[in-house]
């Protein structure tokens, strides 16, 4: 499809997680259809080499910290203009060497995981939404995981909250009705091929491609590519959904 399609000149994204993986891509993705790119990522060395490759603003800072998404958000208001899409991108699989059942789980790799995949989102949802609000549009696209409908096996932190994404979204999407043309929906991946697999043992990689049809790991691209056309203006009569991305693994 031409780029000439999904045109967003004129329009300032933010992207959480941008300086590596899917993250990076979609901020690619973007700044070639016309958007200029916040990359938000806690590295900063990512986060200016992928701003500075796609002529965008590097956004460093701890979506955890309430006060450093609030500073961040400032910044990228002062430095390009008010933010009308944002992609909720970061995320964590465990934490390192923490793949284990249920039962041999303890409270920090649940808050680990959930700090950053869930109530990242949300202070990264509340710094945008004022403006959106009052503008009256926006586009939000929040990265969860076929695991967040499936579940995976010990990986029930992860999965656990990408069903939260999945939930949030359709709460949030619900809540925006009658605010304007402000539209929220979800992507669910299978695997892709990003650096969250070297958090991963080889068995738990091997158990989640066989269940995909096309047998092969998605790429990053393919992911921004849906992204794309999620945070555009023609995406207007589609939210609160979870657009699957799955290589067949998803087929409901």
């Amino acid at each position: 499809m031409s780029r000439e399609f999904y045109r967003l000149d004129g329009q300032v994204a933010v992207v959480t997680g941008g300086g590596q993986g899917i993250g990076a891509a979609i901020c690619r993705r973007l700044a070639a259809a016309g958007a200029k790119v916040g990359v938000f990522d806690i590295q900063r060395d990512n986060a200016h080499a992928v701003a500075e490759a796609i002529g965008g603003v590097p956004l460093v800072g701890d979506l955890t910290r309430e006060a450093d998404v609030e500073r961040v958000f400032r910044e990228v208001a002062e430095k390009a203009g008010p933010v009308s899409i944002l992609v909720n991108n970061a995320g964590v699989a465990s934490r390192k060497g923490r793949d284990v059942p249920i039962w041999e789980s303890v409270r920090e790799d649940w808050e680990y995981v959930f700090n950053i995949n869930v109530i990242g989102l949300v202070l990264c949802c509340k710094a945008v939404l004022p403006g959106m609000i009052e503008r009256r549009y926006g586009r939000i696209v929040n990265i969860a995981s076929i695991a967040g409908k499936e579940g995976n096996p010990k990986m029930a932190p992860y999965s656990a909250s990408k069903a939260a994404v999945i939930a949030l979204t359709k709460s949030l999407a619900k809540e925006l009705i009658g605010k304007g043309d402000i539209c929220v929906n979800s992507i669910a991946p299978a695997v892709i091929r990003t650096p969250i697999l070297e958090q991963l043992d080889q068995a738990q990689i091997d158990m989640m491609l066989s269940k995909i049809p096309l047998g092969r790991p998605g790429t990053p691209e393919e992911v921004a590519a849906l992204v794309h056309f999620a945070v555009s203006p023609e995406c207007s009569f589609t939210t609160g959904f979870c657009f699957d991305i799955s290589g067949g693994r998803a087929t409901y």
